[in-house]
């Protein structure tokens, strides 16, 4: 699979149709969607006024990569720190984590996922995660309680019952044995 930032050149490639980099902006949320694809995607298109014909307005789409990326910037060094810690707990021997990544504890990589594609925070993606990570920071609550609070607040996101329901099922049909 391609990585985020090499999709993310094919947005802004505008020597490539329209269409095309429309479909590589909706193939950077396999990397990363805070609210769950479909959420995001929305999000996006509505607060970038991305047209059902994108060759009115191509721009939108470089727009919406740079609110996207933006948010990403964010996740990125904590993801890194903790990249380097389990380094350094697996050199010690320690092979299981003592923690996982704590908006990430409940097995999703959706931020604040938002079940309702058409309901999600109504701020930028930035604003939204930079708040979800502060609630995930040691200092704040963590796991599936810590960053479900802080997301809510934000806007309509999934109960935390839901969320648990949802983790004990596996989320794709290939993670499913027998």
């Amino acid at each position: 699979m391609t990585s985020f930032p090499a999709i993310a050149r094919r947005v802004r490639d505008e020597s490539l149709d329209p269409r095309q980099r429309r479909m590589r902006l909706r193939n950077c949320l396999y990397h990363f969607a805070p609210y769950g694809f479909h959420a995001t995607w929305h999000h996006l298109t509505t607060t970038h006024h991305i047209p059902g014909r994108i060759e009115a307005d191509p721009s939108s789409l470089v727009r919406a990569l740079d609110e996207l990326e933006t948010a990403r910037a964010l996740v990125l060094p904590r993801t890194a720190a903790f990249a380097a810690q389990r380094r350094l707990q697996k050199r010690e021997g320690r092979r299981v984590p003592a923690a996982l990544h704590p908006w990430d504890s409940w097995g999703c990589h959706d931020i604040a996922y938002c079940p309702d594609p058409q309901k999600h925070p109504a701020e930028p993606l930035p604003i939204v995660v930079d708040r979800v990570l502060d609630a995930c920071a040691p200092q704040g609550q963590t796991g599936p309680e810590g960053a479900w609070s802080a997301a809510r607040r934000l806007g309509p996101v999934e109960s935390l019952p839901e969320l648990r329901r949802r983790v004990r099922r596996p989320r794709h049909p290939s993670l499913m044995h027998g």
